[in-house]
């Protein structure tokens, strides 16, 4: 079961509470775990990602295990600890400002 945290006001959106849960069989990437995501969650469609491009939008930022997987391929597999469970796959609104 792999664990999601998502920010406040997209689990508002997605009407959950607490962390996303997914069995995703098989090896796990960022792209196969956003996909199931949003089919799962069809309110969270195009606010983590563009609808068109499927990149990943300004000021989001995706972290697991201590690092931060933002820039890294979206077919980059995921930690293992993650794939398992262990760890959970974090969605993170960045702030900007000055």
């Amino acid at each position: 079961m792999i664990r999601v945290v998502i920010p406040a006001h997209l689990r508002t959106l997605a009407r959950v509470t607490g962390e996303l849960e997914l069995e995703l069989p098989g090896e796990v990437t960022q792209r196969i775990l956003l996909d199931a995501i949003e089919e799962r969650y069809p309110a969270l469609r195009g606010t983590i990602r563009d609808h068109v491009t499927k990149r990943r939008r300004p000021f989001i930022r995706f972290f697991a295990c201590e690092r931060d997987l933002s820039l890294e391929s979206p077919d980059a597999r995921l930690p293992d600890e993650v794939a398992a469970g262990a760890e959970p796959f974090l969605v993170v609104g960045a702030i900007a400002g000055g």
